[in-house]
């Protein structure tokens, strides 16, 4: 009966992985106390939509690609950014500006960065928190957290199966037996993920449910280049892949060659 602790650990690898993703799902669905009707009359600007797609890093992506795009910037495909107008229109646009320096001029990679770590992106960290639409740091897991550890909870299941089936089992046990055991729990991790996949999906590490829920909502499968606001929206949704223009993208694809000793 060797196999009846790889069937324990089987189950408690499942049923832990499964909590958690209850947890992180119930956790992600609740706003914070008295701020319950907030995320739903939210209406989220072309930051709020970047962060929670991507983080900072998209913040300071799509800043740069729409001054970029209104001439107010210059992004060369060589990897360096120019400012034109020197005079930012919001808090975004003057971290880009002061991140370039006082010579107009730098490489867009440590522009990226510092706009990305810039206190404006902790104030839409903080609004979006605030109106439950994001998931704070330093929370616990995260639904696509908790989505990653039921993927290696079935692998592992499927494993410890395997192990037992190759393992001497009493005669009076068939081995398809053995193995429908062991289908219990994998049914129960799979079972999870495909409710997680139609309930939440696409997974986020940022936006909680009801941000993904007002992502999901906004205009991005239609429109051209042309239109200004579905451009930039797909930008922050989907990230520098969405961007249309060669230029614009061999900018950001642009690394600097390693220097020699």
């Amino acid at each position: 009966m060797f196999w009846v602790p790889l069937l324990l650990l089987a189950w408690a690898v499942a049923g832990v992985a499964c909590l958690r993703l209850c947890l992180a799902a119930a956790r992600g669905a609740t706003p914070p106390a008295g701020r319950a009707g907030v995320a739903e009359g939210h209406e989220l600007t072309l930051y709020e939509a970047a962060f929670l797609s991507g983080g900072p890093d998209r913040v300071a992506d799509v800043t740069l690609v729409a001054m970029a795009r209104q001439r107010r910037l210059l992004l060369a495909h060589t990897g360096w950014a120019t400012v034109v107008d020197p005079r930012g229109r919001d808090d975004m646009e003057r971290s880009v500006i002061g991140a370039i320096g006082p010579e107009g001029q730098s490489p867009i990679a440590p522009v990226r960065a510092a706009a990305a770590t810039a206190d404006p992106v902790h104030g839409i960290a903080e609004r979006l928190v605030s109106a439950g639409l994001a998931v704070p740091d330093g929370a616990g897991t995260t639904v696509a957290d908790a989505v990653r550890q039921v993927r290696l909870a079935v692998a592992a299941v499927a494993g410890l199966g395997v192990t037992a089936l190759l393992m001497p089992v009493p005669s009076d046990m068939p081995r398809h037996l053995v193995a429908l055991w062991f289908a219990l729990p994998l049914i129960l991790a799979l079972g999870c993920l495909a409710i997680a996949r139609f309930e939440v999906h696409p997974y986020s590490h940022r936006a909680s449910p009801a941000g993904q829920r007002l992502l999901g909502a906004l205009p991005r499968g239609a429109g051209s280049a042309g239109d200004d606001r579905t451009y930039l929206t797909r930008v922050a949704v989907r990230g520098i892949r969405a961007v249309c223009e060669p230029e614009l993208r061999a900018a950001f694809a642009h690394r600097e060659p390693r220097r020699g000793p």
